[in-house]
């Protein structure tokens, strides 16, 4: 389960927020008052991750909004739990080129 502990929007307001949960990379970003929510696999970080490899969802820029963010992250990682378990275990070949 993803906690973001010490997040808030008035943190988000001033940079984006990124992190890792089990092969599940996630970041936070604001713009225009909506804040954006990316998931993707490992290996790559958000820049490095090709835009057809991540998908993203929008919410209202409040607490409640962060909120229904992090339930999302949640609940696609549940979902998706074996895909994101084996990009973790297998990120390292992306490195080695095997």
């Amino acid at each position: 389960m993803i906690l973001t502990i010490g997040l808030s929007i008035k943190a988000l307001k001033k940079e984006p927020f990124s992190g890792s949960h089990c092969g599940m990379r996630y970041y936070l970003n604001v713009l225009d008052d909506m804040l954006y929510a990316y998931i993707y696999s490992e290996p790559w970080c958000f820049e490095a991750t090709p835009d057809d490899q991540k998908e993203q969802k929008e919410f209202p820029f409040t607490q409640e909004g962060l909120d229904a963010a992090v339930d999302w992250l949640n609940a696609v990682y549940e979902e998706r739990r074996l895909q994101f378990n084996k990009a973790e275990k297998d990120k390292m070949k992306h490195f080695l080129g095997r």
